[in-house]
């Protein structure tokens, strides 16, 4: 199919450059961008399928309805390729050089004449003085992305997968709201690789690393609450992956959206990512990986209150975290070690804890406590999870003091996190203490709870 951007598309860069489409890019009228675009030859099943939008809604837009909701418009001048910044969007490098590209080289100011402009604005800072008299801003120039090589090797792969290493690991110690516009930023760069020569084997090597960066691109945006980048993210993640012909890698996806789902009370539609995922997962090979998606299988079942397909899920995700061998595990599984078995056993309990609180609560407080008895600064959030599910199930359980006394330490550590799914996930905490409002504690913990989710 022909896709717009793609190689004998109708459409070249230099579209979103005429008149009209610039005036309408800029009033944000994404009707009459689309109109302008069937104009060109584009369909609407090739706009619906670069903007993941249903030919059914593309119609409506085409009839006039409007876009208002940043996300959406940000998702479709990401998938058409239109600057950003022509949109009144968040300005990015790419917006910048085409708008340096198309000033007339002539108007350019001569090397010398910046050397100058430099040196005035540094001895206006040091000094507090201009020595030639010209505006300090003189010589900033606008910004621009970083050149892409034409040819890469292992190396450059490798640069990219050390960055994912870097980044993920910043959002496991504090929240996906610290490094995802970093994430988004490298991964920007980094696709710009998919246009270099390399030999199949380098080029397979970078469909992985870029499936794995945009899978964390997916997750920090879901950490951070936005729902429909981390989507847009996963998607592509899904696509890159399967093209390189992982299968593990293609699980982990599957995983991490079904826990969007999972996040957002859509157990069903959860369990049948997981269930996906499971099938790719042992294709894999990688017996960690089938721990990862059977103990998510069992918390979906936990939320729809199926205790014995939980207990058969957990008894999966034991068996083959014992037969696991670390060494071999990709980057993008190695969190799950005995820290988070622990803890995903206790959210299995936790879910159906909502629904037999006497017999599930405390099941879900021995696992927790073993989980957050272990847990290090470098896994703060996961830590934060632990302990908000052990401090409800403790109030669940009738052991009031002791669910404030763990609460107030997850309120604690939940400062220091950058994390929109750890102010929802506190929510059951606040519910359970609320139910003791005549505790002057509990009533307190409920208080400090909300000024913290309002925050």
């Amino acid at each position: 199919m022909n896709i717009i951007g793609s190689s004998g598309s109708p459409v070249t860069p230099d579209t979103w450059n005429e008149r009209e489409m610039r005036d309408a890019l800029a009033r944000r009228d994404v009707s009459e961008i689309y109109k302008q675009l069937r104009r060109h030859g584009v369909s609407q099943r090739q706009i619906a399928a670069s903007t993941g939008q249903s030919q059914s809604e593309v119609s409506e837009i085409l009839k006039g309805r409007q876009v208002m909701a940043y996300d959406v418009l940000a998702r479709i001048a990401d998938g058409l390729g239109i600057p950003r910044g022509f949109m009144g969007l968040a300005y990015d490098g790419a917006t910048a050089v085409r708008v340096g590209s198309a000033k007339n080289p002539e108007a350019e100011e001569d090397e010398s004449v910046k050397r100058r402009n430099f040196l005035s604005h540094a001895a206006t800072v040091t000094m507090g003085a201009a020595v030639l008299g010209v505006e300090a801003s003189a010589w900033n120039p606008a910004s621009a992305q970083t050149p892409a090589p034409t040819r890469i090797g292992m190396t450059d792969v490798q640069q990219i997968q050390a960055a994912t290493k870097a980044l993920r690991d910043l959002d496991y110690r504090y929240g996906g709201g610290t490094c995802r516009d970093a994430v988004v930023a490298q991964l920007s760069w980094a696709q710009q690789l998919l246009d270099a020569s390399a030999t199949e084997q380098v080029r397979r090597h970078l469909f992985v690393a870029l499936a794995d960066m945009h899978s964390l691109a997916g997750w920090t945006s879901f950490d951070t609450g936005l729902l429909d980048p981390a989507r847009g993210h996963f998607g592509k993640a899904l696509e890159f992956a399967k093209q390189a012909g992982d299968e593990g890698l293609v699980a982990c996806v599957l995983y991490r959206m079904g826990r969007v789902y999972l996040h957002y009370q859509e157990p069903n539609e959860a369990l049948k990512l997981f269930q996906l995922g499971q099938v790719a997962a042992q294709e894999s090979g990688c017996a960690l990986t089938v721990a990862v998606l059977s103990a998510n299988q069992a918390w979906a079942y936990g939320m729809l209150n199926r205790p014995d397909q939980v207990q058969q899920m957990l008894g999966r995700t034991k068996d083959e975290f014992a037969r696991h061998d670390g060494r071999e595990a990709p980057d993008w599984v190695r969190f799950f070690d005995a820290n988070d078995l622990h803890c995903m056993i206790g959210s299995a309990q936790d879910a159906l804890a909502v629904y037999s609180p006497e017999k599930h609560a405390p099941l879900a407080v021995a696992a927790t406590m073993k989980a957050n008895a272990s847990y290090g600064p470098s896994m703060q959030r996961s830590h934060v999870f632990g302990l908000s599910m052990q401090a409800t199930n403790h109030i669940r359980s009738g052991d009031l003091q002791e669910g404030i006394r763990t609460g107030r330490k997850a309120l604690q550590l939940a400062e220091r996190v950058k994390s929109q799914r750890i102010v929802d996930r506190m929510r059951p905490l606040q519910l359970e203490a609320a139910r003791h409002r005549m505790n002057p504690d509990a009533r307190e913990l409920v208080e400090d709870v909300r000024l913290f989710r309002d925050a």
